[in-house]
């Protein structure tokens, strides 16, 4: 924020893998600073976000703001982009955990597999073992 309000860079951007599901992350290029500007269809916002200003018996009345605007912004700001910055790391948290119990999920059946084909190929050089010795028995039983 002292880059950008001391005119060192102009404009301040955030990157981070956004939760999207369990399965799903993507990555997400946000930008901080200066804060966008949010376009409002006139038509859909509610009436009393359409005026600022509000109408009293055909007069119009300005608002009085306290603390004054330019300190209530001085506060918010600030603590706004925190908070964005703030909920950008709690996403990334999340996917990171989403894509390490995914992975983990994954090397878990994984390795399920691999013993059960372990288990059946040990199974079956036993069985050759086995069969081999019956029949050296049975040939040293027939040449006597």
């Amino acid at each position: 924020m002292a880059a950008f309000v001391g005119g060192e860079v102009d404009s301040v951007y955030v990157v981070y893998n956004e939760f999207k599901s369990v399965m799903v992350q993507r990555v997400v290029i946000e930008r901080l600073l200066p804060i966008p500007r949010l376009e409002i269809d006139p038509s859909s916002a509610p009436q009393a976000e359409r005026a600022p200003q509000a109408e009293i018996e055909g007069a119009t009345v300005d608002y009085l703001y306290e603390p004054a605007p330019e300190e209530l912004f001085r506060n918010l700001l600030p603590s706004h982009v925190e908070v964005q910055v703030f909920r950008a790391l709690l996403e990334s948290n999340a996917a990171f955990y989403a894509a390490q119990m995914t992975a983990m999920d994954a090397a878990t059946r994984n390795s399920g597999e691999m013993i059960e084909q372990l288990t059946l190929y040990m199974n079956k050089v036993r069985q050759a073992a086995i069969t081999r010795e019956i029949i050296e028995v049975v040939s040293g039983a027939q040449a006597l």
